[in-house]
């Protein structure tokens, strides 16, 4: 099939826009002069161009005015759902369509359901109490999502922990051991000297093997990180000589937490970088929690912010197919309701198995498409258990359990500002690896779950609950979550930019250097935005007319 450009479509008059835009910024002709862009904080345009300026979007601030971009596109975000748990809509569309929106132009965030939130949904049930999708940590290392709460004005809304990393004792139930972080210390001696002063997890012989092991990767930077894509981080640690046992005792525990999957599957460049991360960054590891539910203190923020600028936000339109032009690109989105929705440029901004249900099929055997086909989403259970009691062996962080059946948990009722209850304790959960349990019934996975938890509160915790009292559970099951990092997996994602002029992806199984992590959506939701940015000019000169607004018919 031949690629060809951009074919657009026609102008339409207001009348026959449903989603109309008003002409806020003039003319195609009118560029924004070079001492109002440098006063308002923006570099000026290479040469006078009316481009705007795409290397910026990635470091981009919000100033008091808006200096914007003679009209614009239209970016169309389409997920659909699983089951009954929303996916996509997340923080990769939000990012696209927040610096599009920021950048001048007019994004059309199109959602399935009435609840918008993609992987970070809540729901609030009888009591009023709120159950999440996924239990969120927000991660010192992830700058592109702190400048994203900076800029919405937000900050306090994370709530930072002591820089410190707790494990609990399989083989001494009820107790913890603890890496903890010195702030007077600069990285990566904070991070030496939390390794070295726990004599808990790691022997010396042990610590020393593994610092051994890892000197190539310190001395050898980014390019040997990469290269490891092919090795699991089990295969990996046996190459450099690590025991056995540093992979038993830290990162099972880390697999789990950083892709839900145990260290026999997970490649180790997702270890590699976010150890990078932890040791080059003083503050890399430190961790925060949201301080209540995610789409009002998180999700709703960017919504009216990215309608403040334009755009428009139009929830229940679930998309049912990609239709196309003859040259192969993308003529409408047609909608279940029978509506088409057109546009000058279009993102799908959902998890990849999402996407791959949507894919047209005279797509697919281009490789760009055709490579997808080795992403999977990886399936994960977040349990979230209510007690009669405040339960005492618990902490204000994040606990990683080591637990075979579970990952990370946390008692959210201390962790959590609006989830705070001095009384009783509601622990929420991440029930993984979750391949052979995500079709038992709920009651077969609180059963699971309440024995594990018999072993971290012996004390407080019983498995027919002869001590504390369960009040009553959620679980929310989410079948296709973020893509599995395994190895050899890395040549597959995909550019933001697709072969298919006017058609772009975002995501954080796309490429970006953050992997499968909120920090990697909201990366690759600003790399979208910014390749839109940088075609802007072709498409004014290819397309001989205003660019239109979106219209749904």
């Amino acid at each position: 099939m031949p690629l060809k450009l951009w074919n657009l479509s026609p102008f339409q008059s207001p009348s026959d826009i449903s989603f109309q835009r008003s002409w806020l910024y003039g003319s195609c002709n009118e560029i924004p002069r070079s001492q109002d862009c440098e006063k308002e904080g923006f570099l000026p345009f290479e040469g006078g161009s009316r481009r705007p300026p795409s290397d910026q979007i990635l470091n981009m601030r919000i100033s008091k005015k808006l200096h914007t971009y003679p009209h614009g596109f239209v970016l169309v975000m389409v997920p659909i759902t699983l089951s009954r748990l929303s996916c996509g809509a997340g923080l990769a569309g939000f990012s696209t369509a927040k610096y599009l929106a920021h950048a001048g132009h007019y994004p059309l965030f199109v959602y399935t359901r009435e609840l918008i939130a993609g992987t970070h949904a809540a729901w609030k049930d009888e009591d009023g109490d709120w159950y999440e999708t996924g239990l969120h940590i927000f991660f010192g290392a992830y700058p592109n999502v702190q400048n994203l709460f900076g800029e919405l004005g937000i900050n306090d809304r994370l709530q930072w922990k002591e820089h410190s990393m707790i494990f609990a004792m399989p083989n001494k139930p009820g107790e913890f051991s603890r890496f903890d972080f010195p702030e007077v210390l600069p990285a990566p001696l904070n991070g030496i000297w939390a390794i070295l002063k726990n004599n808990e997890m790691l022997t010396w012989p042990e610590k020393v093997k593994f610092a051994i092991g890892l000197l190539p990767a310190m001395l050898g930077g980014q390019p040997y990180v990469e290269a490891q894509d092919g090795l699991s981080v089990k295969d990996w640690m046996r190459k450099q000589g690590v025991p056995d046992r540093v992979t038993e005792e830290v990162f099972i525990a880390m697999s789990k937490a950083l892709n839900f999957i145990n260290p026999d599957e997970l490649s180790m460049q997702c270890i590699l970088i976010a150890l990078n991360r932890f040791l080059q960054e003083k503050h890399g590891s430190k961790m925060a929690f949201l301080d209540g539910n995610p789409p009002e203190r998180l999700c709703m923020p960017i919504v009216n912010h990215i309608e403040s600028l334009g755009g428009e936000v139009r929830l229940n339109s679930r998309i049912k197919k990609i239709e196309l032009n003859e040259d192969g690109t993308v003529k409408t989105f047609l909608l279940n309701n029978g509506n088409t929705i057109e546009g000058d440029a279009y993102v799908v901004a959902t998890p990849v198995d999402i996407f791959k249900l949507l894919l047209p099929e005279d797509w697919r055997e281009i490789s760009y498409f055709k490579k997808l086909e080795k992403l999977v989403g990886v399936p994960v259970i977040n349990v979230h258990i209510w007690f009669d009691r405040k339960l005492k062996n618990t902490y204000d962080h994040l606990l990683f359990s080591r637990s075979p059946l579970l990952s990370v948990y946390a008692d959210m009722s201390v962790t959590c500002k609006e989830y705070y209850n001095p009384n009783q304790s509601m622990l929420e959960l991440v029930f993984a690896p979750a391949e052979e349990w995500i079709a038992c019934s709920d009651s077969e996975i609180i059963d699971a779950t309440m024995k594990e938890l018999a072993k971290l509160f012996p004390d407080e915790i019983s498995a027919d609950q002869s001590k504390a009292k369960v009040v009553k559970y959620h679980i929310v099951k989410t079948p296709r979550s973020v893509y599995k990092t395994v190895p050899n997996c890395e040549p597959c994602r995909p550019l933001q930019r697709s072969p298919i002029q006017g058609f772009y992806l975002a995501g954080d199984y796309t490429k970006q250097k953050y992997l499968a992590s909120m920090e990697g959506a909201v990366l690759s939701g600003k790399l979208c935005a910014q390749s839109i940015v940088q075609d802007y000019e072709l498409l004014c000169t290819l397309g001989q007319r205003k660019l239109t607004g979106a219209s749904i018919h």
